[in-house]
């Protein structure tokens, strides 16, 4: 019919507890975790039937619920070595209110290679800057460990931009909010643009505070802050420009005077 559709599968867990079950009532041979040696083997009978169609704007979904949290679990592991696309779901983002609650460093897509044409004729950038945050996230994720055990005055200056960035790309980039009109969806201009400019403030920054010079003449995280209060809050306020109100033109015209801006203010800092 020409209709978008999806596929909703909830929950594949439960459903091979039945199929253990049935098995032990058979008494076939079990294996891990008293599952049935084909239990791979069904899982990817499904995903290849769901695949077989090819509809219009189909997209078959499953969700897995691991007993506990375990990613071991043998349900688990046999769809992560199906399926090509993951998103984890964190329990710890959904009791902080961080919607969508999907675990950046544990989610992965191996689709990336087929979309490079779509990037590199819309947004060639893209690839680099996602990488990056990627790494600022990763990192974020590392100093969290730290930063708990000696306290966020004892890491160093470029680390603590780490921090800053890293809490900007969490809150004001991955954090949405479906009930607003500005952000109940994201076109892809807008996306690439939110992200240019916070990674951008990131190498700033970075360049910034591991810059040679005097000891009393050296920028700290603190002088940026400080100096560039407007700048950070203009950064966060990206997301409240409204595609459908505003327009392309007007939203990628005030991401550049931004990035314009803070490049200005960057060197006025250093000078």
């Amino acid at each position: 019919m020409g209709l978008h559709s999806c596929l909703l599968a909830d929950s594949t867990s439960r459903w091979a507890e039945a199929l253990r079950e049935i098995s032990g009532r058979l008494a076939e041979m079990p294996a891990d975790s008293g599952y049935p040696a084909y239990l791979g083997a069904r899982l990817a009978s499904f995903y290849e039937r769901a695949g077989r169609a090819r509809c219009l704007g189909m997209s078959p979904v499953t969700v897995v619920s691991p007993p506990g949290g375990d990613f071991s679990d043998p349900v688990t592991s046999a769809t992560l070595g199906i399926v090509q696309v993951f998103w984890g779901l964190d329990k710890k983002l959904a009791q902080r209110k961080h919607f969508p609650s999907v675990n950046w460093l544990i989610s992965y897509s191996r689709s990336l290679r087929a979309l490079e044409p779509h990037y590199e004729r819309a947004h060639p950038e893209l690839p680099a800057l996602r990488d990056r945050a990627r790494r600022i996230l990763q990192e974020e994720e590392e100093l969290a460990e730290i930063v708990q055990l000696v306290g966020k005055a004892s890491l160093a200056e470029g680390d603590k931009v780490t921090l800053e960035v890293a809490k900007l790309l969490k809150d004001d980039f991955l954090q949405q909010n479906g009930y607003s009109a500005y952000d109940r969806f994201c076109p892809f201009y807008k996306t690439v643009g939110m992200l240019q400019n916070l990674v951008t403030f990131y190498e700033l920054a970075r360049a910034a505070v591991e810059g040679a010079g005097p000891e009393e003449q050296r920028v700290t995280w603190a002088t940026i802050r400080e100096g560039l209060g407007d700048i950070l809050y203009r950064l966060s306020a990206m997301k409240f420009q409204d595609p459908l109100k505003d327009g392309e033109q007007r939203i990628l015209a005030n991401f550049a005077r931004l990035q314009e801006e803070m490049v200005a203010a960057f060197r006025s800092l250093g000078d």
